[in-house]
């Protein structure tokens, strides 16, 4: 074991003897998501660097707190990406906080999800035990998906010091369209795209001035542009969109940043859900299945009940109320045992930010 991950083992060792909780932090730019941060801080940026990279074998293995931005200038030298363009939200996120937040940008639908691209990672438990899941090609997955698993726990099982990636080529030609169309019209068209042999990559219906529907292609020259006549609609400067779809992945756009005392709401519900009867209108990502709601807190009941209406389920995902709690779903109790099962196995002494990821764990 290296000298930066045995000084962290020891830290862990030593929270589990004593009963002190631990608060796993990277670059912190996702302090804001989850239920609540407890414990002393253990950070993880110590653990940087690119371990190995492969580019004709599409598969990279870095640490955990290498910085994001460091690793996606890495694969871009070699024309290659991170395709379901994690979020950084924040200058300084890190590969490890990546995959504890489990989220995914614009082209999630389309894609995949983080999860989709972990071949393996190493983990310290509770009981500071190195352990070794997966491996860096897709064939060495067996039996239980452990690495994935860890994509969205938010730190709760334990404390990622490595982890291996798929990671794709960048696609040869992208182009954006814009339709000036309100919600429920994009919604269909989306819908009826989405039957299509098209190269859908992003989508993102914007409420303001009536609304508006920027759709992203990529793929292969000839389909892209094949795309282009045939869907229609406004071509944007590439460029400026691309400007555009890294601040709708960061929250960077104006609908984000203009929300003032009002709550952000991650609505997850069907693709093919139709408008929802919400406070004011959301903005759409991924095809329909994303919708972000802005709200007074009293009305954060109705968000939730209307996502679940739908066959979804809502997360506040920021609040600038301080006191904010039960910002994810309630489980069901078959899986709140199993939630609980698993942190026992992981984190018998509950060393792992407590109550991040649900209060009572």
């Amino acid at each position: 074991m290296d000298p930066a991950l045995a000084e962290l083992a020891d830290r862990i060792r030593a929270a589990a003897a004593q009963g002190t909780p631990l608060r796993i932090h990277g670059g912190g730019t996702k302090d804001f998501y989850g239920e609540r941060l407890e414990g002393e801080l253990l950070d993880t940026r110590g653990l940087q660097g690119i371990v190995s990279y492969e580019p004709s074998e599409l598969v990279v293995t870095v640490r955990a707190g290498t910085p994001l931005a460091e690793l996606e200038q890495v694969l871009a030298e070699s024309g290659q990406c991170l395709p379901f363009e994690p979020p950084h939200f924040a200058p300084g996120a890190t590969v490890g906080g990546m995959v504890a937040a489990g989220l995914s940008g614009p082209a999630r639908a389309s894609v995949g999800a983080v999860r989709d691209y972990i071949l393996g990672l190493v983990l310290l438990n509770g009981r500071a035990e190195e352990l070794v899941f997966g491996g860096q090609v897709m064939k060495n997955v067996a039996g239980y998906d452990v690495s994935r698993l860890m994509a969205g726990a938010l730190g709760t099982l334990g404390l990622i010091a490595e982890v291996s990636l798929k990671v794709l080529p960048v696609p040869p030609a992208e182009a954006t369209l814009r339709f000036r169309i309100p919600q429920a019209e994009a919604l269909e068209r989306l819908n009826a795209w989405g039957g299509q042999p098209l190269p859908l990559n992003a989508s993102c219906w914007e409420p303001s001035n009536g609304g508006a529907l920027y759709l992203r292609l990529r793929g292969a020259v000839a389909a892209v542009e094949a795309a282009c006549r045939s869907l229609g609609g406004d071509q944007l400067d590439t460029a400026g969109a691309a400007a555009e779809w890294n601040a709708c992945r960061d929250h960077g756009m104006i609908w984000f940043t203009e929300g003032g005392e009002r709550d952000l709401w991650r609505l997850s519900v069907p693709q093919t859900a139709r408008v929802l009867q919400l406070p004011e209108a959301p903005l759409v990502e991924w095809h329909g299945a994303q919708r972000w709601v802005r709200a007074q807190p009293a009305d954060g009941h109705h968000v939730r009940q209307a996502a679940l209406a739908a066959g979804g389920h809502a997360t506040l995902f920021r609040s600038a109320r301080a006191d904010a709690h039960d910002r994810m779903t309630h489980l069901a109790p078959p899986l709140a045992a199993i939630h609980e099962q698993l942190k026992l196995q992981f984190d018998p002494y509950r060393v792992f930010n407590r109550g991040r990821l649900y209060p009572h764990l």
